[in-house]
């Protein structure tokens, strides 16, 4: 018998992603208590074609990436009160998961997969030539799960990311990508 395809058949979950009421607080427990980082910093995005709930939207926020063995883990501060699930009814999980990220080959096939069980779209955009949906499959603030198509670039960078963090001797928790 063929399974019914779901959600988590697109991919493994590679990241755990916060949205802290204070940002610099939570690097400060990930690097000092939990050993994690460095981090890389990422300031001033916004997603090109950016839309939520289906209309545009400018928000714009600022994310920084590090790794705690094969798990991303990605600490997120939101720039405005532009319509987003940094803000509003998603963004109520207090310092818990906010939601957590799978990769795919082919974007088009989690946009059906996700219309196929009722998956509401929530987020939708383009960062370059990479392509992102962040989907609430019915569980609501702090079950949202961003499907990324990377581009190009983005497997050396997370690479890059991850073996800074094999050999971080705890120096420069926090360092920004250009």
């Amino acid at each position: 018998m063929a399974r019914n395809r779901g959600i988590s058949d697109l991919g493994e979950v590679m990241q755990l992603a916060f949205v802290p009421a204070d940002f610099d607080a939570a690097v400060k427990h990930w690097t000092q208590v939990m050993g994690v980082g460095p981090f890389f910093l990422m300031e001033g995005i916004h997603l090109e074609g950016m839309k939520y709930k289906g209309a545009p939207t400018d928000a714009v926020f600022d994310l920084a990436l590090a790794y705690w063995g094969d798990i991303q883990i990605e600490l997120i501060r939101p720039r405005d009160d532009h319509p987003s699930i940094y803000s509003g009814e998603y963004a109520d999980v207090g310092d818990g998961v906010h939601h957590v990220c799978i990769l795919v080959d082919d974007i088009t096939e989690a946009y059906a997969t996700c219309e196929r069980v009722g998956a509401e779209i929530v987020i939708e955009g383009a960062l370059g030539d990479s392509k992102v949906i962040y989907v609430d499959p019915g569980s609501g603030p702090g079950g949202l799960v961003e499907i990324l198509q990377q581009g190009e670039a983005g497997p050396g960078l997370f690479a890059m990311i991850k073996q800074a963090g094999e050999a971080w001797d705890g120096s420069e928790p926090l360092r920004k990508l250009g």
